[in-house]
């Protein structure tokens, strides 16, 4: 009888790697912990940057009636959240942005009267409140202020904001700041 050479036998019974079924585990254990990160990078958001609120005249931002509003004020109008505003912070103001990064939602009470609210103004009601709204074409935002309080109330909206955060910073100006008529500068 022929015999095999001893190499031959080995071969046969030797394998060549892994078995199979520990190779496709951790192809699978590979597989999972990348869909982990995956999923986990992707709930992830950049960290919110404080706003950066440029200061203003606001000889009334430290009345009670603005520390009442700050204290009042919500944690979101609609879609835009508060948000840190950066140091140096102006007194009486906040602010508040969406989930796209756009201009932000900022608040100022107690600034000035606005020069170019005269007599004969149009202004606009929005819940129980009035509001003169002031337009600078070179921006991308509009200015609103409140013209019926004690204190004048600012609030920069960017255009794609919608009603809602104007909606919501009326009713808590309604609740908080009582109405007075209005006042305008004499007309030019």
């Amino acid at each position: 009888m022929p015999t095999e050479p001893a190499s031959a036998a080995t071969d046969e019974h030797t394998p060549d790697g892994p078995p199979r079924a520990l190779l496709i585990a951790g192809i699978v254990v590979a597989l999972a912990a990348l869909g982990g990160v995956l999923a986990i990078a992707a709930t992830r958001h950049a960290p919110i940057q404080p706003v950066v609120i440029a200061a203003a005249p606001a000889p009334q931002a430290d009345s009670p009636t603005c520390r009442a509003l700050l204290d009042a004020l919500p944690a979101n109008l609609g879609e835009f959240h508060r948000v840190a505003a950066a140091d140096p912070v102006p007194p009486g103001a906040a602010a508040w942005r969406g989930e796209a990064d756009n201009y932000p939602v900022v608040m100022r009470c107690g600034i000035d009267r606005p020069a170019e609210f005269v007599v004969g103004s149009p202004i606009q009601m929005v819940n129980a409140v009035q509001w003169f709204r002031l337009d600078d074409p070179d921006i991308d935002r509009s200015t609103w202020v409140t013209v019926d309080r004690p204190v004048y109330v600012a609030l920069t909206l960017p255009t794609e904001s919608g009603p809602t955060p104007i909606q919501a910073m009326s009713d808590l100006i309604a609740r908080i700041i009582p109405a007075v008529p209005i006042d305008p500068n004499p007309a030019r």
